[in-house]
Formats: structure tokens, sequence, C-alpha cells
């Protein structure tokens, strides 16, 4: 086999190999802290342990695992002063996005998002967070894309990756998902407007209202009495 035939399949298994690992992080099959065993993973993928290994090493580039010396390969577990930063990031990002977009967004794509906030609506009418919390990801994930900037587009969903890690419990409380869903209805009428300066502003506020969602959450499980402690105070 010629050796660039030979390095293309290798790159290909190897692409493959870390959008599944990857895909299983992002839905929480691997928790943050988890150890990732190269055999396991090559056992269950049917693959050699060399695609896995270069896999992990890319996914350690974009910042979902870390490589610790004879310990092994971990899922990152993102402390909450980055979750701070990359949430500040993004506001800054998405104002742009927002003010762009009101600029310039055509009709069709306008339809668009209004629809998925309307799925959106119906996912907190029945009571489904995992479909809420998809759909979220989809929304923004779209109107970065719309925007049509590709280098922001590939930095924003590096960002929205690693604070997956972090975020998963977010919108766990289903009282949250009304409040969200009402801050996504108003960023699409900011954006339908026209108005570049209420567009880029209801898209800044939005994140920094997800931003002290979660840091509550965070002091909130900091603060609740472990398993282990609740048991030893009720003997």
């Amino acid at each position: 086999m010629h050796p660039t035939i030979a390095l293309l399949q290798s790159s290909s298994l190897t692409t493959v190999v870390q959008q599944e690992i990857e895909r299983a992080i992002l839905a929480g099959e691997y928790p943050p802290g988890s150890k990732l065993i190269e055999q396991t993973l090559a056992e269950k993928m049917g693959v050699s342990r060399g695609p896995v290994r270069e896999a992990c090493r890319m996914l350690e580039e974009a910042g979902l695992l870390r490589n610790e010396k004879n310990r092994g390969v971990f899922v990152r577990d993102i402390p909450i002063e980055e979750a701070v930063e990359i949430f500040d990031l993004r506001a800054a990002m998405d104002e742009l996005v927002g003010r762009r977009l009101a600029e310039n967004i055509k009709p069709a794509q306008l339809k668009e998002i209004r629809e998925l906030v309307d799925s959106m609506e119906k996912a907190v009418k029945a009571e489904d967070a995992r479909n809420y919390h998809l759909l979220n990801l989809r929304f923004h994930d779209r109107l970065v894309e719309m925007a049509g900037n590709s280098k922001l587009t590939t930095i924003y969903r590096k960002l929205i990756k690693e604070l997956s890690l972090f975020r998963r419990l977010n919108l766990a409380d289903g009282w949250l998902m009304p409040i969200s869903a009402g801050e996504h209805r108003a960023i699409v009428k900011a954006i339908a407007s026209g108005d570049a300066e209420a567009a880029g502003r209801a898209m800044f506020d939005h994140v920094m209202e997800s931003k002290e969602r979660t840091i509550q959450n965070h002091m909130q499980r900091q603060a609740a009495p472990a398993p282990a402690a609740k048991a030893a105070k009720a003997r």
C-alpha cells in the first residue's frame, strides 16, 4: 500500500474515533474526572490502540481531556474560575453575533431560529430537559454560524465543548427552563427588529444570566453536605 494512502486511512480512522469519544464525553457517558483506558476504548470500537491514542491526544489539545504522567488520560473537570472566563469571552462573541444578525439576517434564517424557539417552548411544556438542552445548543450554534465568520464559529464551538464539561446541571431544575426559553424568544425578537444595539445587548445579557445561574448552582452544590456527612448526621 502506498504510504500516502495508508496515512489517509489512518487519519480518517483517527477522526472517526475522536468524534465518537468526543460524542460520548459531551453526552455525559464519560463524566468529568473519568479515566479513559486506551485498551478498553479500542476494544469497544473495534480498532487498534494507535488511533485511540492519537484521538485522545487531539482531544487533549481541544481541551476535553488531560493527560497525567504515570496516571493516564482523564476527562477534564473544568474549574468554576475557567467556566466564568469562558462565559465572559462568549458574551463578547455573542454580542457581536447579535449585532451582525440584526443587520444581515435573511428571512429563511429568521424563520429557522423562530422554529427552534417554538421547539424549545414545546420541550418546556413537556418538561423534557434533555431535548431542551440539545435545542439550546443548536439555537446558539446556528446563530453563530449565520453570522458568517468561520474563525469565530471555530473558536465558539471549542469554548462550548469545554463549557459543557461544567454546565450539564444548569437546566436540571425544571423551573429554569421557562426563564431560559423566554430569553431566547427575546433574542429572536431583537434580531428581527433590525436593531443591532438591542440584539447585541439581548445576547450579551442572556450569556451573563447563564453565567450567574452557573455560579449560583456551583455555590449550592459546594454548600450541600456530602452523602456520607448526611448519613453520619442522621445517625
